[in-house]
């Protein structure tokens, strides 16, 4: 089967690279419609033949040299041809055994397995990977790799916590993804077509289509095209992503992820290693009431290999009833600590990101006015547009940001809330808190404002409250972990009154 898979891929990989070269031949354009022509096909086939086959033959010798072996401390992975590997991992320092299989491995009953104790580093060495195994093969190292005896309470429910409901779709067009793939698209068929040398006609013939209209209305016809196929692509893209999810919680504390349509993905998180959940809301999908919920948790892998899989995503962006049921299901608790009031921070706030949001926006602005000023008037008028639309958005979007603002302590959590374009609320587990990090800038301390900062070995490695007031950010820090800070905080001078005498 792995060779199987070597040559599929492999001939897929030539495939695309002769598919060029082929349209040359038959155009006749680089050897002519003579003999040669016919010697130049022989040749390209013969080519992909023997990077086929030569692929194959190195797959082999491979496989031929790769053992794996699952002992009762330590799993250890032996590969390489020229160079050999002898790599181990310690079983108690497991962290996560993800499985992965894209169409071809789904086709062919195989699966990529994935072994990580969810350290850091970018050389690999905090993992290892067999690919492919069976898909059997693959779920026995699963079940044996995590199975690890756990005091877990009896009245914590097992099995699904949540499916996927179909009408969460309607959140995939109003991401960012959105319009980002609808400018790719109008790039990938510039990109085509200057391949093909077709690129004036498509230029030309787009012109002609808005001849007799004007260029606003051609910019908004063009840009509202690209925004609908960005749609459409986002739609498809949510549903190769999250087409069957479902997330369980598996005898022994496991939480597992599973989704995808044709690459099927299985992300598993030890519920031990969980300190708390996120609550993220981007702008997109915020007015509509939605939210997607992410796993604060230590060991989950940020290295290339597991950059861009989101395993720390537990549920797509859904109503934000769901997302808090989700919340409080996984953190075991009986009614999520998403819902307790946080407190305001001062207006103080406030000001400082009216000020960062006006800065910002203004000096796109002044460069305008400087080259209209120099070059051609023009550019003056370009600016007064520009500042008509960039400065009431600016404001907007700090004062939603100031808005966004808020902190406070729920049961055993720590909650703070901050974000515009993705608004996220944590609720970080007290008992997972190692540190504080204090911060006051001079425009700080002018205005009263701190910044704190919740230190653990999970999720983002810190938290932040952001423009607090002094006074309640250093009571948050103090009430939060009682005896953290103590040590660090100057204790306030009480004065003695003395009874007055009658």
């Amino acid at each position: 089967m792995v060779l199987l898979v070597t040559a599929l891929v492999v001939a897929g990989i030539a495939g695309g690279i002769c598919l060029p070269v082929l349209l040359g031949l038959s155009s006749g354009a680089w050897f002519g419609n003579g003999p040669r022509r016919g010697i130049g096909l022989v040749l390209l086939l013969t080519a992909a033949v023997l990077l086929v086959l030569g692929s194959v033959a190195v797959q082999y010798a491979t496989w031929r040299r790769t053992r794996y072996r699952i002992g009762p401390d330590r799993v250890a992975l032996h590969s390489g041809l020229l160079f050999v590997k002898r790599r181990s991992l310690a079983r108690e320092r497991i962290r996560s055994v993800d499985l992965t299989a894209n169409p071809l491995l789904r086709v062919l009953g195989l699966v990529k397995v994935r072994i990580g104790t969810g350290e850091s580093g970018g050389s690999g060495e905090s993992s290892l990977v067999l690919d492919p195994v069976s898909r059997a093969e693959g779920e026995r190292l699963r079940a044996e790799l995590l199975d690890r005896p756990v005091d877990v309470p009896a009245a914590v429910p097992e099995g699904a916590l949540a499916v996927l409901d179909p009408a969460w779709i309607r959140y995939a067009p109003t991401s960012f993804v959105a319009p980002a793939l609808g400018v790719a698209a109008a790039g990938a068929v510039m990109q085509v077509s200057d391949f093909f040398g077709l690129q004036d006609e498509v230029i030309e013939w787009t012109g002609d289509r808005f001849h007799d209209t004007s260029i606003t209305v051609m910019v908004g016809t063009l840009a509202l095209t690209a925004l609908v196929v960005g749609a459409i692509g986002a739609l498809g893209l949510w549903v190769e992503m999250w087409w069957g999810y479902r997330l369980d919680r598996e005898p022994g504390g496991v939480l597992r992820v599973r989704r995808g349509l044709f690459t099927a993905r299985s992300i598993s998180v030890e519920e031990r290693r969980l300190r708390g959940a996120e609550l993220v809301e981007p702008l997109g999908v915020r007015p509509f009431g939605a939210a997607r919920v992410d796993a604060v948790a230590t060991g989950i892998a940020d290295d290339k290999e597991g950059a861009h899989a989101d395993l720390q995503v537990l549920l797509p962006p859904a109503p934000r009833a769901v997302a808090d049921s989700v919340v409080g299901l996984v953190l075991r608790e009986p009614r999520t600590p998403m819902d307790a009031p946080l407190t305001p921070h001062p207006r103080a706030a406030r000001a400082r990101r009216l000020r960062w949001a006006l800065s910002w926006a203004a000096a796109p602005a002044a460069v305008l006015v400087a080259l209209g000023l120099w070059l051609t008037p023009v550019l003056l008028y370009i600016a007064a547009g520009y500042a008509a639309v960039a400065f009431p958005i600016a404001v907007l979007l700090a004062v939603d940001a100031y808005r966004s603002l808020g902190h406070g302590l729920s049961g055993g959590y720590l909650l703070t809330r901050s974000g515009t374009m993705a608004r996220r609320t944590v609720a970080l587990q007290r008992s997972g808190i190692i540190g504080w990090t204090i911060s006051q800038s001079v425009f700080q301390r002018r205005s009263g404002l701190m910044t704190v900062t919740a230190t653990t070995a999970a999720g983002a490695g810190g938290y932040t409250v952001h423009d607090a007031a002094q006074s309640e950010a250093l009571a948050l820090a103090a009430n939060a972990v009682p005896g953290l800070l103590a040590p660090f905080l100057e204790p306030t001078p009480s004065h003695r009154v003395e009874p007055r005498e009658r």
